[in-house]
């Protein structure tokens, strides 16, 4: 009997980590960690021997996370003010190395990547290769460009 519990704790963090995987980071972490405090303190108590030592260590594993490390985390995941990668494209220059036409989406490259892009509504005529473009706003791996 003093396994099972152990077995129960270890399942039920590796189904909480499982179910951070699937909703892709939605809680902020908090499943995953506190899945693997739910698998940590098991494994202790597995280890042990003792429904109570795996009981007190999973426990005491999300208690210091809630208590200490959330926070933390937390602010290292949004951090107001810190440009995100799609940020840091907006404005800037670029040239066009596949033709980019009104409704015909085009490729441009930008500080050596390459990017799918369409014009912007009312940016005029169509871009031809080794023209300069402006990126004016980023939809998933698509640029919209003037």
């Amino acid at each position: 009997m003093r396994n099972t519990v152990n077995w129960i704790l270890v399942a039920c963090g590796g189904i909480l980590l499982v179910a951070e995987l699937l909703l892709g980071a939605v809680t902020g972490f908090d499943l995953a960690l506190v899945g693997v405090s739910l698998v940590a303190g098991g494994g202790i108590g597995l280890f042990f021997e003792s429904t109570k030592i795996g009981l007190f260590s999973s426990g005491a594993l999300a208690l210091l996370y809630f208590a200490f490390f959330r926070r933390w985390i937390r602010s290292h995941l949004t951090a107001p003010g810190r440009p995100t990668n799609v940020d840091a494209l907006l404005g800037r220059a670029g040239v066009v190395t596949a033709r980019l036409a009104a409704g015909d989406a085009g490729r441009v490259k930008i500080s050596g990547e390459e990017w799918r892009a369409v014009l912007a509504p009312g940016a005029g005529q169509a871009r031809e290769p080794g023209e300069q473009i402006t990126v004016e706003s980023v939809d998933g791996v698509t640029l919209t460009v003037r």
